[in-house]
């Protein structure tokens, strides 16, 4: 099992990153401060798939975890869900000596991140992602949030866990098209911070694809590990950190057009990114060639390049006008210079649209 740390002074914490490595949850949780009383936050699908090695984990550690199950899906991770785990984790008496563990994807770890951050003024979290895109991204940061029907997680907090256990077999139950989708925040991590990466993903994709174990604990270790220097830079994302919503503003704007039900996360940020880096080439920041590679490869992971023609230009501009890095009707817009470079410009949201 590989480690990753993520180094934030007090709230420094490890990344496990492994083959099997679900089976140390209770292990892991029981070197933490934590007391015996705590809550598993799941959706419906991964129940059937990991609850039950992840609740017996725990208990063979002498844990006494309540369950708290919500729906799968985008859709959920709003205000009456979050109301919903709160009740639970009352009438489970979690306390602040406990700790909510979210098993799942990143809405399970959004949502389950959130409430944590706030009930009881803050109780600790672990998170257990059960999807590449949250291993990669999602679970690691401290970002946390509930959508809004005004825009994507306009209401959220940071919230460190106290690890992150990233078991690799977990996605051999994925739907392909949900590997495929959070192989976009890998394309995006390795465009924006790591060019050999890039390269590699580039001449190794069919084993990617193909889940070669070895490769992905590399893969995931990777990015955990590009990730984690963002953070430790920039926790709260003051600056630096922004550059790592490289193809979300396009994307988060598709996905609220859609009412978050038509594209799948990774899905609208490939969107975002073909669409950021054409942004780029237009304003003389980056070559042709740059578009060319981020598209293409993109494009051979199976992802959507293109913006449904039925979004209209002027609705994704209003989108993204209520995106939370709007700041008096500007964004400061990620683009990519070269593969591995990237630099922010202050942009209009007409001025986004009008280059897309």
């Amino acid at each position: 099992m590989e480690v990753v740390n993520v180094e934030l002074g007090e709230r420094a914490y490890p990344i496990y990153v492994g083959a099997g490595c679900l089976r140390e949850l209770g292990s892991r949780l029981a070197e933490t401060w934590c007391e015996t009383r705590v809550a598993v936050v799941t959706n419906s699908t991964i129940a059937n798939l990991y609850l039950e090695p992840a609740v017996s984990a725990l208990a063979a550690a002498r844990f006494e975890p309540a369950v708290i199950q919500i729906p799968d899906g985008e859709e959920h991770k709003n205000l009456a869900w979050l109301a919903f785990v709160y009740d639970r984790l009352i009438d489970a008496g979690i306390d602040r000596g406990g700790a909510v563990i979210a098993l799942g994807g990143g809405v399970v770890g959004d949502l389950t991140g959130f409430a944590a951050a706030t009930y009881m003024r803050g109780i600790s979290c672990v998170q257990v992602p059960t999807t590449l895109l949250a291993q990669i991204d999602a679970s690691v940061g401290g970002k946390t949030a509930i959508n809004h029907p005004a825009g994507k997680n306009l209401i959220g907090a940071f919230k460190q866990p106290r690890f992150v256990l990233a078991d690799v077999e977990c996605l051999q139950s994925l739907p392909r098209r949900e590997f495929v989708a959070g192989l976009a925040e890998v394309v995006k991590t390795a465009a924006i911070l790591d060019a050999r990466l890039f390269a590699l993903l580039e001449s190794e994709l069919a084993a990617v694809l193909r889940q070669d174990r070895d490769l992905l604990i590399d893969v995931v270790r990777t990015c955990c590990q590009l990730k984690a220097l963002v953070v430790a830079e920039d926790e709260t994302e003051g600056g630096y950190r922004a550059i790592l919503n490289f193809g979300h503003t396009v994307g988060h704007a598709i996905e609220s057009l859609t009412d978050y039900t038509t594209f799948l996360h990774g899905e609208a940020v490939a969107m975002g990114m073909v669409a950021a880096t054409r942004v780029s080439h237009r304003l003389g920041i980056c070559d042709r060639e740059v578009v060319a590679r981020v598209t293409s490869l993109l494009q051979r992971c199976g992802l959507p390049i293109e913006i449904p023609a039925d979004l209209h230009r002027d609705a994704l501009a209003l989108a993204m006008r209520t995106d939370k890095k709007a700041r008096g009707g500007s964004i400061k817009f990620v683009c990519l210079e070269e593969i591995g470079t990237t630099r922010f410009e202050r942009l209009t949201c007409e001025d986004i649209v009008r280059h897309i």
